[in-house]
């Protein structure tokens, strides 16, 4: 039996004005065990992907104001996959797809300036680009500033440090990344709220974009005809 993949969304909620302002998209296989976020994404033959994309993007038209999508730097290279996200934005128009670069692993590593160039043919696609994971593995500020200013969006994972809101590094940390997102004009999502205790920090730190299991766990969204549950 061929993988069944489906996507999750998860709200990002504008915390100053209790509305959902957009979804991220999140990719899961089906196993005998219920649905779990797939081994590895390399070995996902990219035309699937692709369909995916187009047929959940289809759904989501007129519902938020931004639709997410993770994208590796190896994906955002290859054909199919470009040719899909193009499409998706066109079908969710006039709500803005935004392009969100993960760090999943590749073979092949792409240089700033071999990636501007489809970044670039995005943006004059109407699309939007993220940079996910800020501060951490290869996104600190010295590997992404020249990527920042083709950016809209920039968002920080609480849950890849072991620290919480109450410690003052992790402030520091945050305080450093609004004030970049404030120097070059980019939403700041915080990602991994759980509670509001949290919730309530973050907003007491200036920032109002956020995202985690405080404001909703990411859901199913069945494509006509699924008789899935979540």
């Amino acid at each position: 039996m061929a993988p069944i993949y489906r996507f999750f969304v998860q709200p990002q909620v504008n915390t100053a004005t209790k509305t959902i302002n957009g979804y991220e998209l999140l990719m899961k296989e089906y196993t005998p065990a219920g649905w779990r976020i797939p081994a590895s994404f390399l070995t996902i033959d990219s035309q699937i992907i692709a369909d995916l994309l187009v047929a959940t993007t289809k759904i989501l038209s007129l519902k938020v104001r931004y639709c997410s999508v993770n994208i590796s730097r190896a994906q955002l290279m290859t054909t199919t996959i470009a040719d899909a996200i193009i499409k998706s934005q066109q079908q969710l128009y006039p709500t803005k797809l935004v392009v969100e670069l993960t760090e999943a692993d590749s073979p092949q590593k792409y240089t700033v300036a071999e990636l501007l160039p489809q970044l670039k043919h995005f943006r004059q696609q109407g699309m939007q680009l993220s940079l996910d994971d800020v501060g951490t593995g290869d996104n600190y500020f010295n590997e992404i500033e020249d990527l920042l200013p083709y950016m809209s969006e920039i968002k920080f994972a609480l849950q890849n440090f072991q620290l919480d809101l109450k410690n003052p590094p992790m402030q520091q940390k945050l305080h450093f990344w609004r004030a970049i997102s404030v120097e070059y004009g980019l939403r700041l999502i915080l990602e991994g709220v759980e509670d509001a205790a949290d919730a309530t920090r973050s907003q007491q730190l200036g920032i109002k974009y956020q995202q985690g299991y405080y404001f909703g766990k990411p859901q199913l969204l069945a494509l006509p005809g699924d008789h899935f549950a979540n």
